[in-house]
């Protein structure tokens, strides 16, 4: 198992795994517009995307977005995205994934690492837990979609 930042020679294999990720949320398979957003992630360098390879074989992807805080004037990231294929889950890659989240944050002084997930996303949210996140409970949520 190996972890490393993404770059555009791994295209092809982030827009697969982020089309499955998508698809995980409902949305249409859609392989061109995947690879089309994560090309530009990676040329506009606004976000910073981890590949897991296992076996010589892309299986695990994780996004953070910067933001800021500005109550603490620090920096902060947005998991926006961590996704494993199917068949590779369980064997700890998630974990993983999630672990150089965190390091990536604290190596950058960030203040925080927020998240969002489906209210049935049990295991993910299993995950999170397991590795010191908490559900908000002092701040309400809103958002204000165009979708």
């Amino acid at each position: 198992m190996h972890i490393r930042q993404a770059n555009l020679k791994d295209i092809e294999e982030i827009a697969v795994l982020f089309n499955h990720y998508r698809m995980f949320y409902d949305q249409p398979s859609n392989v061109q517009a995947a690879k089309k957003f994560m090309k530009e992630r990676l040329e506009y360098e606004d976000s910073i995307i981890y590949i897991a390879v296992y076996k010589g074989r892309a299986v695990g992807l994780m996004q953070l977005y910067p933001t800021f805080s500005s109550i603490s004037v620090k920096r902060a990231y947005i998991l926006n995205d961590l996704y494993v294929v199917e068949e590779a889950r369980g064997k700890g890659i998630g974990q993983q994934l999630m672990e150089k989240a965190i390091q990536f944050s604290k190596d950058k002084d960030a203040s925080y690492i927020t998240l969002t997930t489906a209210v049935i996303n049990t295991t993910a949210k299993r995950l999170y837990e397991r590795n010191g996140f908490k559900k908000e409970t002092e701040f309400d949520t809103y958002n204000y979609s165009f979708i």
